[in-house]
Order: structure tokens, then sequence, then C-alpha cells
């Protein structure tokens, strides 16, 4: 979180991570090392963020009211019927 919020571009981001990455190697906490191997994998998407400052929050949100809508109703049968009922409800 500290370098989220702190870093105002991609480079600093970048480096705050890459010694973040450091020292939790140097901890040898295997939860964390876990974790670090999550962010190394993916750490391109996660600076994504420094460019223009925003996030997928919206379009998990979006997915959990859909995924709430259909357990809400216990599956779908019918799937036009469910696609025309998210259209007519969140559109």
């Amino acid at each position: 979180r500290n370098i989220f919020n702190t870093a105002t571009t991609i480079q600093t981001a970048y480096t705050k991570l890459a010694h973040w990455h450091k020292d939790v190697e140097a901890s040898g906490f295997k939860s964390f090392q876990t974790v670090a191997n999550s962010i190394s994998v993916n750490y391109r998407t996660i600076l994504n963020y420094f460019i223009n400052k925003s996030t997928n929050a919206s379009a998990e949100s979006f997915n959990a009211k859909i995924k709430a809508f259909r357990a809400q109703f216990r599956g779908v049968k019918n799937v036009e019927f469910f696609l025309y009922r998210l259209t007519t409800i969140f559109a």
C-alpha cells in the first residue's frame, strides 16, 4: 500500500517494488515468499496502475453483482433470459 500511496511514476514504483521483493526474500518467511512470487509474475500488470491511476475495481464490482444475481436464482437455466434480466437491471 505504501508503494501505491507514495510512488508518482512507474519507474519509482518499479524500484520500490524491487526493494520490497529483496526485503521479502531476506526475511525468510515462506508465506511472504508466496505473495512475492505472485507479484513477480504479475508485476507488469500491477505497475500499469501508475500509467493513468485506474484500476479494474468497477469491473470486479460488476462481476460480484452478476454472481450475486445468479446465486439468488440458484443458477441459470435460460441464458438468453438471464442476459436480458442483467441488461434491464444493471444497464
